[in-house]
């Protein structure tokens, strides 16, 4: 854990809107997230993802945990990203994240550093969604030219 749980401040738990849906697809499901700007469609993505794993409600603030993701362009930052938020959930601490939080997002290099609150997942207290297998490039499109001043994204999930 990158801070104790006393060094968490009141704006820590303060929760942004829920900006993503989930359509339909054979066999998977596909999350699309938007946000005002490319890296909040980023952040909700994300939690479009643990969203899907349990129900948010459950899920407290008691940890932050801090990942870093590197691609060689935009959809494989997207897809990196997306995975080490996976890989956190999948093994120790197996966090479940009710809060992402992008301190760094650098297009230019594709370099994302995230600050992700939450707690271990505990069986008995989250209730069990699906288990996200993979990321997948399927289908992935990145709208970063937006209409209506809306980021979009969208990422299908092997579940």
């Amino acid at each position: 854990m990158d801070e104790e749980l006393g060094g968490l401040n009141e704006d820590d738990y303060v929760l942004p809107p829920v900006k993503y849906e989930y359509l339909d697809h054979t066999a998977d499901v596909q999350l699309h997230a938007w946000g005002d700007t490319l890296q909040e469609a980023f952040e909700q993505c994300g939690m479009a993802m643990f969203g899907y794993m349990t129900e948010m409600d459950y899920v407290q603030i008691k940890e932050v945990h801090t990942i870093e993701a590197n691609a060689d362009d935009l959809m494989g930052l997207l897809y990196h990203f997306l995975d080490e938020l996976l890989f956190l959930f999948s093994v120790e601490p197996f966090l479940i994240c009710k809060k992402l939080v992008i301190t760094e997002f650098n297009t230019e290099e594709f370099r994302i550093v995230c600050k992700c609150f939450g707690e271990e997942f505990q069986i008995g207290k989250h209730p069990q969604g699906a288990e996200v297998k993979a990321i997948t490039y399927s289908a992935m499109q990145i709208i970063d030219q937006p209409k209506n001043n809306k980021y979009e994204v969208f990422v299908i999930i092997d579940i």
